[in-house]
């Protein structure tokens, strides 16, 4: 097998755009931000929002397509993430959707 079907000369090229592109974009937040003197209230308030609304990204799809299993684990992750620290959350709700595949097939 030659190197030519291991490495593609474009999926290396957008590779390098992508991680040139999350770095400069990181960067100028960065810089951006130090710049200020004070961060102004609805600047830190739209801040403190990213965090719900990543987590929110990654988990809507997979209660949306996930199957009945995924979703039920999401509904008890939730449940135990009000009661509990994350990792014995991620646990039990690891063990949970183990037991409840087993289960259902």
């Amino acid at each position: 097998m030659s190197m030519e079907n291991w490495f593609h000369t474009q999926t290396l090229l957008i590779i390098a755009a992508g991680a040139i592109a999350t770095y400069l974009t990181r960067i100028g937040g960065y810089l951006f931000i130090m710049r200020m003197k004070s961060i102004p209230p609805r600047a830190e308030a739209a801040l403190n929002a990213v965090p719900a609304a990543v987590l929110t990204t990654l988990v809507a799809p997979a209660a949306v397509t996930g199957g009945l299993d995924v979703s039920l684990t999401l509904a008890v992750a939730f449940l135990l993430g009000l009661r509990i620290s994350l990792l014995p959350m991620l646990g039990a709700s690891w063990v949970f959707v183990m037991i409840l595949r087993h289960f259902t097939g």
